[in-house]
């Protein structure tokens, strides 16, 4: 007696059709229905019926019935899809829910029909059989991906082929082939406990892997479009051919390869069977099948008509099923005398389909429980699913995307380079802070521009909407105004996370070492700091040479209301701009014309600026020449005289060599709003030879200006400035350059007090405080700076945090005009004395 048919309702609200239920009503394992809010929206009012000969000419005579029907389905769906202005009547519907849902449905032909407008639009653009088609691969295809592995294990066994390299596939840094390690994790699992396997290197064995895992592959993006089209109404709609049948084309090979492996273990293990007849038989059938497949895939990779490839490929993967059934029939009976030395999953799949076998005709009930058709197939494929999935025979864990175990070795480096950057961060006069992993997520969202989208959102628990902290700035913003903060210097060192794609040097889990200065100061002194600091680390960490590029977010403002674009779309220009270090200039300018509404005149103009760099100095002079565009903006103006003040200070502290004034840095977090900086590796320092640019893709290290961050937070606006250094890509480096693995450095870590503190006596001497306290960095001593006329400041600086400073370099209007001589103070006894400029650092290293 024939099973009853199960139910499969079309156009429910909210309802999604998918692939598994085309393929059922297709095989005629399912009937189909209507819901009754779709029937209700067609239309029973008389319309304007033109006449179409062929009614369902769309369907290719070559197609079989399982094909013809999976097209009927679609078509039927996408007329309930695409019934919007109600001009689709109940008449075709129903027809072919009599087709589909009738014991005798040989005929698809009605000859001439009337359709309304849109009826007729669906008939001619749905591509319903294409579609159809396509659906019925993607049900087959993915049901093979989960069983054909199994089959392989029962043949890694027959014979006796060696698997240790499958471990040697996942090496736990996040590079490996993803779908390769987690087709080996599979087999490992079914092979669990096995003692007929690792003693023979098999070719077809050691392809397994790679071979499966890209069927893997292409059939997700086989699903993934199949999906999309079958969800999808008509109207509006261009190039679905195109579409799925470039989806299709690259389905051919990893057909072909999949085939051609099972079809070579096959014969590997028919060579084990001892009954000659069948195993002659089981040779002569595989063997056939094969060149089946090759004719079949041959004509496949030329053809042009996507309807066609579809039909073609249906075809060719029904012969992949028996060629896999035949490895399986194969397999199972060189094992016949194996089975105390099979593994923990493969022997349940022996047992299985011996329990289904009757003494007649073995081979054709093995090839039927092989065959998506079959009557114990879904049976099968539970079975193999519970196995590799059970708690018994769990796969080896393995780390989630994105993220890394560190070795003895690698801890060595990381600890090392946590004490140098500590070190340099408490050298100027910096506190430790530390703030939850996870934040309320209401204080995240809307400050990372396009980027908001990568934060990791944390399930609700007891009401609090919370998510995994982005970065460590927003964190230290709300620690501010939370605690009525309005003057800090802190660092802090932590991991952040990202929901991001995983690639080189880009992790979803991270640590990050962030240096900020909080309130109000000489003007650019913080700024300048920062980018200091940035470069003592650098050149500390000894990883290569570096260049740190430079902007100022008021001068892209400028640069943009130039050039005519809105204000409003200032910030997502802004976010393309920032992608130029990644993407070609074209590709650049196409998302500012076709996705953000910009003219292609204006995004010509906007490139014309940002493509000025060079030299900090010159840079400024050229944007400050007579007749330049940016002295006429106010934005712009202001931003090119902090930067003058910046760029004094910063030659005079003897790193302005390793700066670049780039117009095209952007920084894409919405929170900036001064100077921003991002250093990067140089080519030859990186050993990448991916990197087609002089400068490195990627940051190693960025910061810049965010005055109003602090106050989204509070009821005060606390101006602040600092920078992050990312340190995974800095261990990546330090660990390919294989620089510190011999070695154990021994770095003294300096105190955590401040050993001197720079008082300039005077305003607007920003230059002369960064010449000294430079001088003091670089000797390694800890310092501060303070610039200000007003002398009680000084002292107070000098006292503050309840700890004195033991020691002041005091530069007065006296020691400022004759440009000679420096005064020291020793604090504890208040005594002065005037020594020499160019010997202050010396006498300090002598009495601290």
């Amino acid at each position: 007696m024939a099973a009853e048919r199960s139910m499969i309702t079309l156009g429910g609200k909210g309802s999604s059709f998918s692939s598994s239920s085309v393929y059922k009503i297709a095989s005629g394992a399912s009937n189909v229905s209507i819901d009754s809010s779709a029937i209700e929206r067609l239309s029973t009012k008389p319309l304007p019926l033109i006449k179409r000969s062929s009614f369902f000419g769309i369907l290719a005579e070559e197609l079989t019935k399982e094909e013809k029907r999976a097209s009927l389905v679609v078509l039927l769906n996408k007329l309930l899809l695409s019934n919007s202005s109600g001009s689709v009547r109940s008449v075709l519907p129903v027809k072919i829910l009599e087709i589909l849902n009738s014991k005798d449905d040989e005929t698809f032909e009605f000859g001439d029909v009337e359709v309304t407008e849109e009826e007729s639009v669906v008939l001619e653009k749905s591509c319903a059989s294409l579609v159809g088609i396509c659906s019925v691969i993607d049900h087959k295809a993915t049901a093979l991906s989960q069983i054909v592995d199994s089959v392989a294990a029962l043949s890694v066994e027959a014979t006796k082929g060696d698997i240790t390299s499958f471990s040697s596939l996942d090496s736990g840094d996040g590079f490996g082939n993803k779908d390769a390690i987690s087709v080996a994790n599979d087999l490992k699992v079914l092979l669990n406990g096995s003692k007929a396997v690792g003693k023979v290197g098999v070719e077809e064995v050691s392809k397994i892997p790679r071979i499966h895992g890209k069927f893997r592959d292409v059939v997700r993006s086989v699903h993934s479009d199949a999906r999309v089209e079958l969800n999808s109404a008509v109207k509006g709609v261009v190039g679905i051919g195109e579409s799925l049948g470039a989806t299709l084309s690259a389905l051919c090979v990893p057909i072909k390869n999949l085939g051609e492996c099972s079809f070579k273990r096959a014969k590997l293990c028919v060579v084990s069977i001892v009954n000659d007849n069948l195993r002659e038989h089981l040779l002569e059938e595989s063997c056939a099948e094969f060149e089946n497949l090759k004719s079949g895939l041959k004509l496949a990779l030329v053809e042009e008509d996507p309807c066609r490839l579809a039909h073609m490929l249906n075809e060719s993967l029904s012969v992949v099923w028996r060629i896999v059934g035949l490895e399986a029939a194969s397999a199972y009976f060189a094992l016949a005398e194996l089975k105390s030395l099979l593994g923990k999953g493969t022997s349940l799949i022996i047992q299985f389909i011996k329990d289904r076998l009757v003494s007649d005709q073995i081979v054709d009930q093995i090839l039927n429980l092989f065959n998506p058709e079959g009557q114990d197939f879904d049976c099968l494929l539970a079975k193999v699913k519970e196995i590799v999935e059970s708690n018994e025979n769990r796969r080896l864990p393995k780390l989630p995307k994105g993220t890394r175990d560190f070795s003895q070795k690698k801890m060595i480096i990381r600890e090392n380079t946590f004490s140098t950057i500590q070190s340099v961060f408490k050298k100027h006069g910096a506190t430790a802070l530390d703030t939850p992993v996870f934040e309320l997520r209401e204080m995240l969202m809307g400050k990372y521009g396009e980027d908001s989208k990568l934060i990791y959102d944390i399930a609700d628990q007891g009401g609090e909407l919370c998510s995994l902290r982005y970065d460590l700035t927003v964190p230290f913003a709300r620690h501010c105004a939370m605690n009525g903060i309005t003057s800090f210097k802190k660092y802090q060192i932590g991991k952040v996370y990202r929901r991001d794609n995983p690639s080189h040097g880009r992790y979803r889990e991270f640590y990050q070492c962030d240096f900020d200065i909080a309130g109000l100061s000489e003007r650019m002194g913080p700024d300048f700091e920062v980018v200091k600091i940035l470069t003592e680390l650098l050149d500390k960490l000894d990883i290569g040479d570096y260049v740190v590029k430079l902007n100022h977010r008021k001068l892209l403002d400028g640069m943009l209301e130039i050039c005519g674009v809105p204000a409003e779309k200032f910030r997502t220009i802004c976010s393309s701009i920032d992608k130029l270090d990644k993407q070609s200039r074209e590709q650049v300018k196409k998302e500012m014309v076709e996705e953000k509404g910009l003219s292609s005149e204006v995004a010509d103009r906007i490139r014309s600026f940002v493509d000025m760099k060079g030299a900090p100095m010159e840079l400024l002079s050229k944007l400050r020449e007579e007749g330049s565009e940016f002295l006429g903006n106010k934005s712009a103006n202001e931003a090119l005289d902090e930067l003058g003040i910046m760029f004094e200070a910063l030659e005079r502290s003897k790193c302005i060599q390793k700066v670049i004034f780039d117009l095209s840095l952007a920084r894409g977090l919405d929170y900036y709003t001064g100077v921003i900086f991002e250093a990067v590796l140089r080519r030859e320092a990186a050993e990448d030879e991916e990197m087609s640019d002089n400068l490195q893709v990627g940051s190693i290290a960025a910061g810049g200006r965010y005055d109003n961050l602090i106050g989204i937070f509070g009821k005060k606006q606390v101006p602040a400035v600092g920078m992050s250094l990312g340190i995974e890509r800095v261990f990546n480096i330090m660990e390919n350059k294989q620089n510190l693995l011999e070695e154990e450095p021994k770095r003294v870590v300096l105190s955590t007090e401040t050993q001197v503190l720079v008082s300039v006596m005077e305003d607007n001497k920003l230059g002369v405080a960064a010449e000294l306290v430079s001088e003091l960095w670089e000797a390694g001593i800890t310092a501060e700076y303070l610039v200000t006329k007003r002398r009680g400041k000084h002292f107070d600086r000098a006292r503050s945090a309840g700890c004195e400073i033991p020691w002041m370099v005091i530069v007065g209007k006296k020691e400022l005009s004759e440009g000679v001589n420096v005064t020291l103070r020793k604090m504890d006894e208040g005594s002065e004395e005037s020594v020499p400029r160019d010997r202050f650092v010396a006498k300090l290293l002598e009495r601290l």
